[in-house]
């Protein structure tokens, strides 16, 4: 019974322990460097977000170089969804999300 003791008080002390370590001596991470030259980005490229107020939904439109290609509805209540142009073409499909539901098998054949 007495060993059973003192192994939970152990288990108890060691996590104590182990956070009253002080903690080290941390320093800011640098700036990262700008790009080499000739690997600008393009800001016509970067997508634009307008995001509006209809009724109760919150709308963002998203657009790259001024063309409409992606809407997010975000209701009120419920998971906001996704109105996507695949084509192109003006015509949206709605997404509920990204996930496309495949979900391959993930089995160990052999482990080195």
């Amino acid at each position: 019974m007495r060993p059973l003791i003192a192994a939970l008080i152990l288990c108890i002390a060691l996590p104590v322990a182990a956070q009253t370590q002080p903690k080290p001596n941390l320093q800011p991470v640098p700036e990262p460097p700008p790009p080499p030259p000739g690997f600008e980005l393009d800001p016509a490229l970067e997508p634009q977000v307008t995001i509006i107020k209809r009724g109760t939904d919150t709308v963002e439109e998203y657009r790259v170089a001024g063309k409409l290609y992606m809407i997010k509805v975000t209701p009120p209540t419920g998971a906001p969804y996704y109105m996507i142009d695949e084509r192109g073409d003006g015509k949206f499909s709605r997404q509920d999300s990204f996930d496309t539901g495949i979900r391959p098998p993930l089995w160990v054949i052999h482990s080195f």
